[in-house]
């Protein structure tokens, strides 16, 4: 069996389209925004320019994906990766695909010199929590909010 954690391209778009969908309207349970909305966001990540995505690939299946945005962070001023997505298909987490897509989105934002990755979880996702308490991350004290 072959893993392999690698940038995403254009030949991914439709099985990322799939996986994006199992994460936002499956996992989550939130509107799917339309394929249109979803291809111009896959697009825009291609370019690198305001963030990128990845993808766990097993045995040529795509098996997951991360996000990750790039912005400013004001206390350091400087560059910041935030990771928005750490995604993959029900049997493969918590496994080494699990871990290496971390850690390449980790090794990314370092050698791209960034200042520092961040991410949220949500408040009930207690298996990914358990996953990222044990990277060697420290939890936040800040309060997330957000506003339509």
């Amino acid at each position: 069996m072959s893993l392999l954690i690698r940038s995403a391209e254009p030949r991914d778009l439709i099985p990322l389209t799939g996986l994006m969908n199992d994460y936002i309207a499956g996992f989550y349970g939130n509107p799917w925004p339309g394929e249109s909305h979803i291809h111009d966001l896959i697009h825009m990540l291609l370019q690198k320019q305001r963030g990128v995505q990845f993808v766990a690939e097993q045995d040529g299946a795509l098996i997951g994906f991360a996000t990750l945005y790039f912005t400013m962070s004001t206390m350091k001023a400087s560059p910041i990766s935030i990771m928005n997505d750490l995604f993959l298909l029900e049997p493969y987490r918590g496994t080494e695909a699990e871990s290496r897509l971390f850690a390449h989105c980790r090794t990314y934002s370092a050698d791209n010199g960034f200042s520092y990755m961040s991410w949220i979880t949500g408040t009930g996702n207690e298996r990914a929590q358990r996953f990222f308490d044990g990277t060697g991350a420290v939890r936040g004290s800040w309060v997330n909010y957000s506003i339509v």
